[in-house]
């Protein structure tokens, strides 16, 4: 045993299968979270409440905004943080029931108010739960790459996260609208139903805080393994370190173009992931009996997708495996919202043929997903060792705080674009289905399909410039194994 209390072996230890388990469950928090945004939160508060799109999107975007600023000031914290439990576990705990409190109150306003107070109702709770999560996921991200310090071990880490967060979203999504927004006699829609909303919000808070119990729980043995912080002087909390540690990792390049094509890309998806309810309601017809198949089809797919991404990386630098499977995400999103735009070529809403189509590019986009997602975390945890030898200091806490940033600014931009969009477009509230006029769904699927993949082109250009390939990688990792050994020595 070394003088740092770490093994002297640690940097080549791989996870056990548990560790693995327990890290990748507490990824069912953000999962469902993301569920409960992407899907539900706009829907009831425009469709069900009455709030104009406009004011939804802003309130969203307030909210995601101030989660954003937020991330770096959790890193910063949790990167210095000193406990006998570790750097991140005590965040991870802490933020549970706040986290489960805050979205259950989200979907639990009172009756009879007026607009402008479901508009502060939504700022406020989408305030606080999406602080409770920055306190818990940043933490969290930064675990798994202390954890994980083999390279590919870490694909495998992530991947598992992956696995499990996607399962909560699109598991969440068809629990929901399987036995809680069933299509009824009083509701041709299921997601009309108000009822609904205040039994989503304390299924959901009960799921994240039994995910969170479950990854401490899981995770708590590894903290004799996690590597030492190192800082070159003892310093408190302060605006100006925050600065200065935020400069510090925005000066490595590859991390600058990895957090700028992430931002474009969340803009995209974002605003797609806005749309789609809407489209799948007006542009597709379908019913929640339909919906609700797209998230089995998106679990389908997602153990080809862990499989999938440290195959890929084992064969191909991290950056083209990125570029590939975002170019496929981008065609499946897209291919056939503009067939139905501009052909005739997509069968009638309402048949098995479009719904076996749709589901067949779900499925694809499925594949690719999460893949894209462990690819880029395993990316930033390159970074973050390449900072560790470049200046002497583990940022792990940093580092994942921008990449959330720039998931929560992009997502904020998004929210207010897909409001503005809803009300530039004239989308009615309360709309059943078949009330909305054909002009109106056409101005739908033009926003949702071609306009918004225009800035995937971006995306790619930032990606090119990403320089951390494989042999880089393998080089800083023997520097890293040599310095740490010497340390301990």
């Amino acid at each position: 045993m070394a003088e740092s209390g770490l093994p002297l072996n640690a940097d080549q230890r791989l996870l056990p299968f548990t560790s693995k388990l327990g890290f990748g469950v507490g990824q069912l928090a953000e999962g469902i979270t993301l569920a409960v945004f992407n899907t539900f939160v706009l829907f009831y508060f425009n469709q069900i409440l009455g709030v104009s799109g406009t004011l939804t999107g802003i309130a969203l975007g307030i909210a995601l905004f101030f989660d954003a600023i937020t991330d770096p000031l959790a890193g910063s914290i949790s990167d210095r943080l000193q406990t006998r439990w570790g750097r991140r576990i005590p965040m991870m705990a802490g933020a549970a029931i706040p986290m489960g409190l805050s979205l259950a109150a989200l979907f639990n306003p009172p009756g009879g108010m007026p607009e402008l107070f479901y508009f502060g109702w939504l700022v406020v709770f989408a305030v606080l739960t999406r602080l409770c999560l920055t306190l818990y996921h940043i933490p969290h991200l930064a675990l798994g790459a202390e954890m994980a310090q083999q390279p590919l071990d870490r694909t495998k880490v992530y991947g598992y996260s992956q696995l499990f967060g996607t399962l909560g979203q699109w598991g969440f999504g068809f629990l929901m609208l399987t036995f809680v927004f069933p299509t009824t006699v009083e509701f041709s829609h299921g997601m009309l139903n108000a009822d609904g909303y205040p039994v989503l919000s304390i299924v959901a808070a009960l799921g994240i805080a039994v995910s969170i119990g479950l990854c401490v729980w899981g995770t708590k043995k590894e903290i004799p393994y996690l590597p030492v912080a190192h800082f070159k002087a003892a310093e408190r909390f302060h605006p100006r370190r925050l600065y200065r540690e935020l400069r510090t990792a925005f000066s490595n390049h590859s991390y600058r173009m990895l957090v700028s094509g992430l931002f474009c890309a969340i803009i995209l998806l974002g605003v797609e992931a806005a749309f789609m309810v809407y489209m799948y309601i007006h542009f597709w017809g379908m019913e929640t009996e339909q919906m609700r198949w797209i998230g089995p089809a998106s679990l389908a797919a997602l153990p080809i997708s862990v499989m999938l991404a440290p195959v890929l990386t084992r064969f191909l630098d991290k950056r083209w495996a990125l570029i590939g499977l975002s170019l496929t995400i981008i065609t499946c999103n897209n291919i056939m919202i503009v067939l139905r735009l501009f052909t005739d070529w997509t069968p009638a809403n309402g048949t098995f043929e479009l719904l076996a189509m749709l589901l067949s590019f779900v499925f694809l986009a499925g594949v690719c997903s999460p893949a894209v997602l462990i690819t880029v975390n395993s990316m930033f945890a390159d970074v973050a060792d390449e900072q560790e030898l470049l200046t002497g200091e583990r940022q792990e806490g940093i580092i994942f705080s921008a990449r959330s940033f720039a998931f929560k600014a992009g997502a904020s931009l998004a929210s207010v674009l897909a409001g503005l969009g809803l009300d530039l477009i004239e989308f009615p509230r309360g709309a059943a289905p078949g009330e909305v006029s054909a002009d109106v769904v056409f101005r739908l699927g033009l926003v949702a399909g071609p306009i918004t993949s225009v800035i995937g082109i971006l995306i790619l250009l930032f990606y090119l410039s990403y320089r951390l390939d494989r042999k880089r990688v393998a080089d800083i990792h023997v520097q890293l194994t040599e310095r740490r050994q010497l340390n301990r020595g």
